[in-house]
């Protein structure tokens, strides 16, 4: 796996890209994250895993916001490129609303201006390295970019959110900015793609996640208890008051308990 940053010209709308390679097949269990992702698979196959089905992915496609965990699986010699979105951003390139991709992979040429993407995947598996692949995705996105400003008051919304760890009122933080809820929510839900209750979980839920990360370097059988008074502690901060429902948000969300998370814990 490689990171790459995008140009200046991109940077305010694209956190980063990700080259994912697999020379042997993987499979790779993806949490919830913020942002959009669009996918470039110009070699093997990538497939989705729900229980006992396997879904084949397009070549090219759109991946929206999640509330629970998903399983994919990379055939043995794939290569992807992933457009890593800020959020808010992807809206700058998609003009359908985003809110319909809510748990969903679509793929690409669905998309006004995505159509005919065959060119673009015979240039990525014709690059000789992938700096040029990057160089032919921010061409390819430049192309598109048809909306540069960004919406001040969800800017301030998602700050907001983040600093209170997703724990906020959805109703207190529009009465916060000065806009009605439903008025907010709409307005919301068209530029980052989920509803701000949700995207507020997302934010909770990975926080959540993180902290009992920091429990695994001293799990062991002799402090069993202190592990579970940690995770209730861990729990109640979130703003769970039963045990089995964070449990139960905890395993949407990571595919594992808490404490099968903390025997073998996975990188988000």
């Amino acid at each position: 796996m490689e990171i790459h940053l995008p140009t200046q010209l991109l940077s305010p709308f694209i956190r980063h890209f990700m080259i994912m390679e697999s020379r042997e097949e993987m499979t790779n269990r993806i949490f919830p994250d913020t942002s959009l992702v669009m996918s470039f698979r110009y070699k093997g196959q990538v497939n989705f895993l729900l229980k006992d089905t396997k879904t084949a992915l397009s070549s090219f496609t759109l991946t929206g916001l999640r509330k629970s965990n998903r399983v994919i699986n990379y055939t043995k010699d794939t290569a992807n490129i992933l457009v890593v979105f800020r959020e808010a951003a992807a809206h700058a390139f998609i003009k359908e609303p985003l809110h319909e991709l809510f748990e969903d992979s679509v793929p690409l040429d669905n998309f006004t201006g995505y159509q005919h993407l065959s060119a673009i995947g015979e240039q990525l598996a014709a690059a000789h390295n992938h700096t040029q692949r990057i160089n032919i995705i921010e061409a390819f996105l430049l192309e598109r970019l048809y909306n540069h400003r960004p919406d001040a008051l969800i800017t301030a919304a998602l700050k907001k959110i983040r600093a209170a760890n997703g724990i906020i009122r959805i109703k207190d933080l529009a009465g916060a900015l000065y806009i009605s809820q439903d008025a907010f929510e709409k307005r919301f839900r068209r530029m980052v793609g989920i509803s701000p209750k949700q995207f507020a979980y997302i934010v909770k839920m990975r926080a959540v996640v993180n902290n009992v990360l920091n429990l695994v370097p001293a799990a062991s059988s002799a402090r069993d208890a202190a592990e579970k008074i940690s995770l209730a502690g861990i729990a109640f901060d979130a703003g769970y008051f039963d045990q089995p429902h964070f449990n139960k948000d905890f395993k949407l969300f990571t595919g594992q308990t808490p404490t099968e998370f903390m025997k073998n814990p996975m990188i988000m």
